[in-house]
């Protein structure tokens, strides 16, 4: 059993009745979130990148609950030199944890601290846990290789931006999940500003056209895979 809540823009929890995890935690300064960082724990943390957008509460987070960041080998070191625990990796390897399997993937995208400060390559990351496998795509444009990740693990949840102008727009979007053929296809990084304003209805039309199942989560709506 895996249990998905979407907290809006691209921030996650999953809980397997035993463990929650928390992916990209943007919740404070967050305009469409439904809840404070108060409202939230989390035994590990999963970064895909450091924009402040998705770095968000992260360290907040971690150091209330005693938790772990798991993030490619530079936001790691980072997290790490502000106290924080830390499981440094990198694209493309992967780690078994007490909750399950994670594995980070490439994204198209870019990864600075807040302050501007270089903090590694960005990217998605495939997580195994409580029997299910959910592809978090982090920020990213199209690529062709996400047919191999789909080839690699059957998805269950496939997680993607379709807000445009950062990242892939609604066509791509819909391009991705034809790649990757998830189980389910959920949009996220959309609404939150003017800038990445889209209709996740005609994100779903799209992949439902092509036969596909898809899910417009509410903010913060729970779902069980």
């Amino acid at each position: 059993m895996l249990q998905l809540t979407y907290l809006s823009h691209s921030s996650f929890l999953l809980w397997d009745g035993r463990h929650r995890i928390a992916i990209d935690p943007f919740i404070t300064g967050n305009p469409t979130c439904p809840v404070s960082v108060k409202d939230v724990t989390a035994d590990f943390i999963v970064l895909t990148h450091a924009h402040g957008d998705h770095l968000g509460d992260a360290i907040a987070l971690a150091k209330a609950g005693n938790g772990t960041i798991i993030a490619v080998n530079e936001l790691a070191n980072d997290v790490a030199d502000k106290g924080c625990n830390a499981h440094n990796m990198h694209i493309g390897g992967a780690h078994v944890f007490p909750f399950g399997r994670v594995k980070f993937t490439i994204a198209h995208h870019g990864s600075a601290s807040p302050d501007g400060r270089y903090m590694g390559e960005p990217a998605g990351v495939v997580i195994s846990m409580g029997g299910k496998t959910v592809y978090h795509t982090g920020d990213t444009g199209l690529f062709l290789d996400m047919q191999l990740i789909g080839r690699r693990d059957s998805i269950d949840a496939m997680m993607l931006p379709i807000g445009d102008n950062f990242t892939m727009g609604i066509d791509d979007a819909v391009e991705a999940v034809e790649f990757v053929g998830p189980g389910l296809a959920i949009p996220m990084h959309y609404n939150t500003f003017p800038v990445i304003a889209a209709d996740p209805q005609h994100f779903k039309a799209g992949v439902e056209a092509r036969g596909r199942a898809c899910r417009v989560m509410e903010y913060g709506e729970t779902i069980t895979l």
